[in-house]
């Protein structure tokens, strides 16, 4: 008998606890899986004012929008995640892209990858890098990334993204004085997927076992 009445208070003290328990909404962490990223055509022209003329491109892919002069897909190495706190927080890792471009028959940079550095000094840049890892190896562009950024749970688009020369790519181009010059706008496209949070898996087990627990109880104590 004192077992079936405290499985009774027990029960209904789990079942009053779940029905008035507040559910608090937490911020969903999710990583981008795929997409493109695209270079607007003003890019070009603007390095072309500076003696950059663009003579080949080598497995790159139609950007987004079709008007747009290169996109370079997302590979799956990526590891960039954001919160959908205040409609999009970056948290960490990178973008890597494939594909390259040559200027002036000499210099190919590509398979970009753009992620955060810290300490960045450009003014108006976000801290958030465009960094070529085909030759060059360094930093070509801080960017600057303007809201609003469009997010359905399913996609991620970050439009007009400006495109800043860096102090790493104005020493090699030995023209200093171009630090921080806009040089054309990118845009990216890209599929994302949720990122299970370790406590929310934990925190439905536990409203699992408890409901578990109050339908066995409260079984056990009809039949007694």
């Amino acid at each position: 008998m004192r077992f079936s009445q405290l499985a009774r208070i027990l029960g209904c003290t789990t079942a009053a606890f779940i029905s008035i328990a507040p559910i608090e909404v937490e911020a969903a962490t999710f990583k981008v899986i795929s997409g493109v990223t695209s270079i607007d055509r003003d890019h070009e022209d603007i390095l072309r004012n500076i003696g950059l003329t663009l003579t080949g491109t080598n497995h790159t892919v139609a950007p987004i929008p079709d008007n747009y002069l290169v996109g370079f897909n997302i590979e799956s190495a990526t590891n960039f995640t954001f919160s959908d706190e205040s409609g999009f927080t970056p948290l960490s890792g990178a973008i890597e892209q494939s594909g390259t471009v040559t200027f002036n028959n000499q210099i190919t940079v590509g398979d970009f990858s753009i992620g955060f550095a810290p300490g960045r000094t450009v003014k108006d840049a976000s801290g958030f890098v465009l960094r070529d890892t085909y030759s060059l190896n360094t930093i070509l562009f801080d960017l600057s990334l303007p809201e609003p950024v469009v997010f359905d749970n399913q996609n991620l688009t970050i439009p007009d993204v400006k495109l800043l020369v860096s102090p790493e790519f104005a020493n090699i181009l030995q023209k200093p004085e171009l630090t921080g010059l806009f040089a054309g706008t990118a845009r990216i496209d890209a599929e994302v997927a949720a990122v299970p949070e370790p406590d929310s898996v934990l925190a439905v087990l536990a409203v699992g076992a408890a409901l578990l627990a109050t339908r066995f109880y409260t079984q056990k104590i009809k039949c007694t």
